[in-house]
């Protein structure tokens, strides 16, 4: 996320000369954040229940997925998700538009 604030400048800034509040943009990365950890994590899951049922198709190992634990599983990838986007979107939420606007990649 931090590196998505730094290639994302300019448009931060052009958001805010066009009357993006400091809000918007801390919102607008949080709910990315949120959003890429969330769909991490379905993509993880998915991969366990596969891994899960492979295993016991090969092995005879009988397997269980507990409802509960499929849910906290998204839950703490999504909160993770959140808690390391907090600091890129506040930086981006803080620049200021013309400094944003002159920077070069």
């Amino acid at each position: 996320m931090l590196v998505s604030v730094t290639e994302r400048t300019r448009e931060i800034g052009v958001r805010k000369a066009l009357g993006a509040r400091r809000s918007d943009v801390l919102l607008q990365f949080l709910i990315e954040s949120a959003t890429m950890s969330l769909v991490g994590g379905l993509a993880g899951v998915i991969a366990g229940v596969v891994f899960a049922k492979a295993i016991t198709l090969l092995i005879g190992f009988p397997s269980e997925i507990e409802l509960w634990s499929v849910a906290l599983g998204l839950f703490v990838a999504t909160a993770v998700g959140v808690f390391f986007g907090v600091y890129p979107a506040r930086k981006a939420s803080l620049l200021d538009p013309i400094v944003a606007l002159r920077s070069e990649l």
